[in-house]
């Protein structure tokens, strides 16, 4: 379906087109017309299928520009999910000219106080800090029409559900509801019960959550194996733009510390980190002037980075729904990607289990020869070499310097010392990783499919990301006020910067009209 058929607003079908889009997304396809019908709905979708259109673009059709009302209210797990989110929205609203504001945790209150007087028409927010501004009444929804709880399932998972119980008493009782979620578990039916009146559940097919156009490896290693392998395997395959994620923040900035000091290009983002560091961190990789970005599941939820290559998941996650979220990192805008996913021998349940979820087996993937791995970083070489001779105008400050050498040694000579120094391996430079604690043993695989049904190991999140938001479950909000079997590209890897979280809900008297995608 196009754009052009969902009668919307010209404006907004001008800056769609502006952004170079034609034809919606299947979620965008069915969700749309029941939001512009006034229908309250649930959308079951991974990150980047488009949700954020598929919500934004009808609220924005229906924005009265004549008042200063806030009349849409979209409620986000983290605050770069609100940060993208309030962008994403203002893009696409823009010719409108519709106000859009966010207000998160980790940021200066007095600014979007401030921001607050200029009437916005939708608010983008956390949690934490939408409540904060409801009590300090900077924060009026009486007016609020639309109501948008985006990944349920994580603001579930983090503990927010008596915020936004909290949040939405203070909304009118009439209004429009859109929930989304990656997963449907019965709690988040649950939700849907009590604010949700009639809700039309559209649901994208398994197939279109597997992603097909992505190639999908595991590595079998011990995890004190792990760093030097995936260095190796970079070395081959020469991402291009790369994810990388941890289970723990400490992981996390252990892997950053080890991959800058044998040169790549390299920065990390987890909860720990001030609001101005992540945002600077991210805003380089969108930018491509960081070539790997390690990250927890959490620092990295809403991330929506079109070019990113490959994926590699250093820790195996816990929860098979969030492999599935970080592998949709990749192959995106009808390109292929790649996923790598280090596994420990006593972890394969794990891996079977995530198998059975994405209905696709992944390939082994054999460590790198030496030979390969040698050959990779030539192409490297070679191409920091291409590019330097194309841009550096300032060459022949060296040319005295260049002489000199070439009379006291060979041409052969010198280019084997600068090879010496641009290649980095791991005996030059040793990088010991801290080992995790091991992921819980299991006998068995229960996967389960199904709408309403999680698939998840087990209950314990022990060492895992969900660390983030426990204890103090606002952490993230309040705190701070190749060769083909290597999965790599054809032809000469592009790498000139790259050295360098048991009792029943009640049964719901709700009903559920069910949409399936075909």
């Amino acid at each position: 379906m196009k754009f052009s058929e969902l009668n919307l607003d010209s404006r907004l079908l001008s800056a769609v087109d502006e952004a170079g889009f034609e034809e919606t997304t299947p979620i965008q396809a069915e969700t749309i017309p029941l939001v512009l019908s006034g229908d309250d709905v649930i959308g079951q979708a991974q990150t980047g299928t488009g949700k954020t259109a598929a919500f934004g673009l009808p609220i924005l059709d229906a924005v009265d520009m004549a008042s200063n009302d806030i009349q849409a209210l979209v409620i986000s797990p983290t605050r770069e999910l609100a940060i993208q989110t309030q962008e994403e929205l203002y893009k696409l609203g823009s010719k409108k000219k519709v106000r859009v504001q966010s207000v998160y945790g980790g940021s200066d209150i007095r600014r979007q106080i401030h921001a607050l007087k200029n009437h916005p028409h939708v608010i983008v927010g956390t949690p934490g800090r939408l409540l904060d501004h409801i009590n300090r009444r900077t924060l009026k929804l009486q007016n609020v029409k639309t109501v948008v709880l985006d990944e349920a399932d994580e603001m579930l998972d983090m503990g927010f559900v008596e915020d936004i119980e909290n949040i939405l008493s203070n909304v009118p009782h009439q209004h429009q509801t859109l929930l989304f979620s990656a997963t449907m578990p019965k709690p988040i039916m649950k939700i849907a019960d009590k604010f949700m009146t009639k809700p039309q559940v559209v649901k994208i097919k398994s197939k279109e959550l597997t992603a097909d156009n992505i190639d999908q490896y595991f590595v079998k290693a011990r995890d004190f194996e792990k760093f030097d392998l995936m260095t190796r395997i970079f070395d081959v395959q020469g991402p291009e733009l790369a994810l990388i994620f941890g289970r723990t923040k400490r992981r996390v900035d252990e892997l950053t510390r080890g991959l800058q000091a044998r040169g790549y290009n390299a920065e990390g983002i987890h909860g720990d980190l001030s609001q101005d560091k992540r945002t600077s961190v991210l805003r380089k990789f969108k930018a491509g002037k960081l070539d790997f970005l390690v990250a927890t599941d959490v620092a990295a939820r809403g991330l929506d980075i079109s070019n990113v290559s490959h994926v590699y998941n250093y820790d195996i996650p816990q929860d098979p729904d969030s492999y599935v979220h970080r592998i949709g990192r990749t192959g995106r805008a009808g390109k292929s990607g790649v996923s790598v996913t280090f596994v420990t021998p006593n972890e394969m349940s794990y891996l079977r289990t995530i198998e059975n979820l994405t209905k696709k087996r992944m390939k082994p993937l054999s460590p790198p020869t030496d030979k390969e791995v040698l050959s990779g970083q030539m192409e490297s070489v070679k191409d920091d070499i291409k590019d330097t001779l194309s841009h550096d105008k300032n060459l022949d400050r060296f040319k005295d310097a260049t002489e000199e050498l070439l009379n006291e040694y060979t041409p052969e000579q010198l280019v084997m010392v600068y090879l010496t120094s641009a290649i980095k391996d791991a005996q030059s430079v040793p990088v010991k990783i801290a080992p995790e604690r091991p992921l819980p043993g299991r006998k068995q695989s229960h996967s389960r499919s199904g709408h309403g049904k999680r698939h998840r190991f087990n209950s314990g999140r022990r060492g895992g990301e969900r660390n983030e938001h426990r204890g103090g479950r606002r952490h993230d909000d309040r705190r701070n006020g190749g060769g083909s079997n290597h999965g790599g590209k054809s032809g000469n890897s592009n790498n000139s910067h790259r050295r360098h979280e048991n009792k029943k809900p009640a049964q719901s008297k709700k009903a559920f009209k069910i949409r399936t995608n075909l």
